[in-house]
C-alpha cells in the first residue's frame, strides 16, 4: 500500500509577522512535533517549543615563538579583514580575523585564539590554525657550528692556497 499525503508546515511566531511574497525564500528552524511542522525564527524556539539554544566560545592556545607582526602579515595576505584591537579591550596585542576571530598575544611562546563557534567561523580558526603552525615550521633555526668545524674549514683553505 502506498499513501500520498501532502505535509504541511505552519509558519509561526516572528516568521508569521509577514507573509512571504511568491516566490520568496523563508528561512528558519523546522520543528517537526508529533505530525505536524512548525517553521520559526531562531530566538523563539524556547517559545514554541522545549527545545533550547547554546552559544559555544572557543579557546585554543597554540605554542608561537615567532613575530606577531610577521602573523599578522600573513594572516593579511590570506584573509580580507585582519584588524588590530585596542590593548584595553584585548588586554595586549591582538587582531580580529573577519570579524569572527580574535587572535591574542599570550606570551613568548604562546598565542590563542578565541571565537564563538559556527561553521564558518570554525573553518577561519581552523585556517588559522594550519597558517601558525606552518608559520612555526619555517621560522629559520639558528645553527652554531662547532670549533673543530671551523679550524677544519681554515685549515683546508689554506691547503687550497
Amino acid at each position: 500500500m502506498y499513501f500520498n499525503f501532502e505535509k504541511m508546515e505552519k509558519t509561526i511566531g516572528r516568521l508569521a509577522e509577514k507573509t512571504p511574497e511568491v516566490d520568496e525564500t523563508v528561512s528558519g528552524l523546522l520543528v517537526k512535533k508529533a505530525f505536524t511542522y512548525e517553521i520559526m525564527a531562531p530566538d523563539d524556539l524556547h517559545v514554541f517549543s522545549q527545545l533550547s539554544t547554546a552559544n559555544i566560545s572557543q579557546r585554543i592556545t597554540i605554542a608561537y615563538t615567532g613575530a606577531f607582526g610577521v602573523l599578522k602579515h600573513r594572516l593579511k595576505q590570506i584573509f580580507e579583514s585582519v584588524e588590530s584591537l585596542p590593548d584595553e579591550e584585548s588586554e595586549g596585542p591582538a587582531f580580529r580575523v573577519h570579524e569572527r576571530l580574535t587572535v591574542k598575544y599570550e606570551s613568548e611562546k604562546h598565542i590563542s585564539l578565541h571565537w564563538r563557534s559556527d561553521p564558518i567561523s570554525d573553518m577561519v580558526s581552523d585556517s588559522v590554525l594550519a597558517l601558525v603552525l606552518n608559520i612555526s615550521q619555517d621560522i629559520p633555526k639558528v645553527v652554531v657550528e662547532s670549533e673543530e668545524a671551523t679550524k677544519t674549514e681554515e685549515e683546508n683553505n689554506k691547503k687550497a692556497e
